[in-house]
This record gives structure tokens, C-alpha cells and sequence, in this order.
């Protein structure tokens, strides 16, 4: 007779399966059983943290950087703003990457493409460009520029005044993924030659309109058209939205950046949003699966990211995570830029919100 096995639970039975999992390891084998409640969890669970950076503070110690390392030998003369829960990750959310850069005066940082998408957005500076497979979009204050994944481009100041942006860019999504691509130009060059006028781009893509497909005027990527949303024209749309009353309960007045080609989000795993908050509004609690960072254009205020209180003036930074309950009270009327990984989320089907 052979003999009858352990009853399950029991001390020997415990003691077997302890032993069972010492055999299987040395194989990279492990028992789903005994991680399955932090793998697949009834809500999100992330190790990012909210966090506020003051832009004052990291705009000295930019400037600091700038007199002592120069744009050639930096390539890209940027302070990472990683968050405290993922460190030594250069991240500021578990998907996305946040950092400011600063070009000095008659600096140029060299051309390159990668695999990675990016959006600056500009906190301060006039002047400056961002150029796009060798198309120009001259830079001021608060104008959002993309640079979509595998597309030339380089950056110049040729104004008299440091410029300084926010770089957004799905770092940590292409590394998850092992898909990281990057290229220079040939032989050294800094800069991608001339293709188009500074805003030929806007005119063509700009108004609802786009030139005949196949034509040799439709010169830009048909999924990605538009690449240059400047402030003046954004904040005319969401002043006019906020003459008509009556904003959002969980938003205030909220627009979201488009793709002209399909009405979506600006690239394929980022999405980008302006809101306004009239002086005395208070937003009702609302949680989303995207983690986002925002950025105070205008105004003064106060974010509760699950009770936690932080005070926001002009051109902090806010990083807010995954499902965190946020609300914001406008003490005067309240500006504010974002970005997250909702543009990903919704491709995937995983994007949720839950409204107080």
C-alpha cells in the first residue's frame, strides 16, 4: 500500500509544498497561488507618488547646469524630475518620463530620432525652435510642439533669452517593451536641412483642412499631420468655452488636444489636455487610471491627490498616479496644461474613471 497523501493544510503538507517550491526554482518555476492577489488586483496599485516640483527651484539650479556643462556635450541639457516612488528610474510616472531643458542663447542641440514620442511644452522663452524633419515651429511661452517616435529633429535659440521647456516623452512605455531605436544624422551634422518654411505645417493641417493625398503638396505623415499647437490659439478656445458657463464639475473647463487625422489623441500613447478653473471653483473628487502631470499656466490653487494638500502656483509641476483621488480648488482663475498615458490606456482598453 502506498502511502495516503497529507492532508492539505496540515503541517506536513505545508512542509511539502515549501520543499516542492525549492525544487521548482532552480527551473524558474513559482506558483501563480502565491502571488496572485499582487498581480491581478481589484484596483490599480502603483509606487508612484504625488509630488510637487516648484518651478523656481529647479529653474535655478537648470541655470546652474548651464554654466557649467555645455548643449554639445550634454546633447540634451535636461534635470529629470523622477518621482520619488521610482528611484533610479528616470520616470515620473511607472509609463511616462518628465524633464526640463534648457537652451541657452546661439546653443543648438543636434538632430536625432528615435522611437520614443515626445511633446515639448514651453514654460518660458521667446524665440526659439523646435524643428521637424527640417520644418521650423517657432517657440513661445506655453505652445505645445510635438515630436512624434522616429521623426528628425533638433532645437536652436537664436533669441537673447535662456528657453527653457518641458520635455514629455513615453520613455519608460518603449523600455517596458525593449523597443528603443535612436539615430543621428550622417556625418556629424547638427541640423536637419531646411524643407519646409517655419508654419507651412499649420497652414496646410491646421484648419480642417489637408492637401490631396498622393499629392506633392501632402508632404507630412498621414497618421500624425500637426505638430505645432500654439498658446495663443488654445487659450482663445478655452476662454471661449469658459464665457459659456456652466464648467465640468470634475474638470472645470477642459479641451483636449487632437490629432487632425483622426480626431484622437495627439500621439499614439500620450494625451494631452488644457483646463480652466474659474477664481472660487472647487472640482468634485474624480480618480483615472492614466497618471498624468500637470502644469500651472496661470493662477493660483490648491490639489488634494488622496488628501495629500499642495499648493500650485505659476509653472509648478504636479505629478498625479494611477487612481489617486484628485480635486482642485481655484483661488483665482486657474490654468492648467497636462499630459498622461490615457492616449495608451484607451488603445488597450484599460482606461477607466470613477466620479465623486
Amino acid at each position: 500500500m502506498t502511502d495516503a497523501p497529507p492532508i492539505p493544510g496540515s503541517n506536513e503538507a505545508e512542509a511539502m509544498l515549501r520543499g516542492l517550491y525549492a525544487e521548482m526554482a532552480p527551473q524558474h518555476l513559482f506558483p501563480l497561488w502565491e502571488v496572485l492577489h499582487a498581480l491581478v488586483t481589484p484596483t490599480p496599485s502603483s509606487t508612484v507618488r504625488p509630488h510637487l516640483w516648484h518651478y523656481d527651484a529647479a529653474r535655478a539650479h537648470l541655470l546652474r547646469a548651464g554654466d557649467l556643462i555645455t548643449a554639445e556635450k550634454a546633447e540634451r541639457r535636461v534635470l529629470i524630475l523622477e518621482n520619488p516612488g521610482l528611484p533610479g528610474s528616470s520616470s515620473v510616472t511607472t509609463s511616462l518620463y518628465a524633464g526640463l531643458q534648457l537652451i541657452l542663447p546661439g546653443e543648438v542641440a543636434p538632430c536625432h530620432r528615435h522611437t520614443q514620442c515626445a511633446l515639448r511644452f514651453v514654460m518660458e522663452g521667446d524665440g526659439a525652435f523646435t524643428a521637424l524633419d527640417g520644418e521650423k515651429a517657432v517657440m513661445r511661452p506655453f505652445d505645445l510642439v510635438l515630436t512624434p517616435n522616429w521623426q528628425w529633429h533638433d532645437h536652436g535659440n537664436a533669441s537673447a533669452a535662456p528657453m527653457i521647456w518641458l520635455d514629455g516623452l513615453d520613455i519608460p512605455t518603449v523600455r517596458h517593451f525593449a523597443a528603443s531605436f535612436a539615430e543621428r544624422l550622417p556625418d556629424g551634422a547638427m541640423a536637419h536641412p531646411e524643407t519646409a518654411p517655419a508654419g507651412d505645417t499649420a497652414l496646410r493641417y491646421g484648419r480642417n483642412l489637408r492637401p490631396f493625398r498622393g499629392s506633392g503638396a501632402d508632404r507630412r505623415p498621414a497618421a500624425l499631420p500637426l505638430f505645432h499647437y500654439p498658446y495663443a490659439e488654445w487659450r482663445e478656445s478655452l476662454a471661449a468655452l469658459a464665457r459659456q458657463g456652466n464648467p465640468d464639475p470634475h474638470l472645470g473647463h477642459a479641451l483636449e488636444f487632437v490629432n487632425p487625422a483622426d480626431g484622437g489623441s495627439v500621439m499614439p500613447t500620450i494625451a494631452a489636455h488644457v483646463r480652466l478653473l474659474p477664481a472660487g471653483f472647487a472640482t468634485r473628487p474624480r480618480r483615472a487610471t492614466d497618471a498624468a502631470v500637470l502644469v500651472v499656466v496661470e493662477g493660483r490653487g490648491t490639489a488634494r491627490v488622496d488628501g495629500q494638500a499642495f499648493d500650485l502656483a505659476h509653472r509648478d509641476l504636479l505629478v498625479v498616479p494611477s487612481w489617486a483621488a484628485l480635486t482642485i480648488a481655484a483661488e483665482s482663475d486657474l490654468v492648467l496644461f497636462g499630459y498622461s498615458d490615457a492616449a495608451a490606456q484607451r488603445r488597450l482598453g484599460l482606461f477607466r474613471e470613477a466620479l465623486g
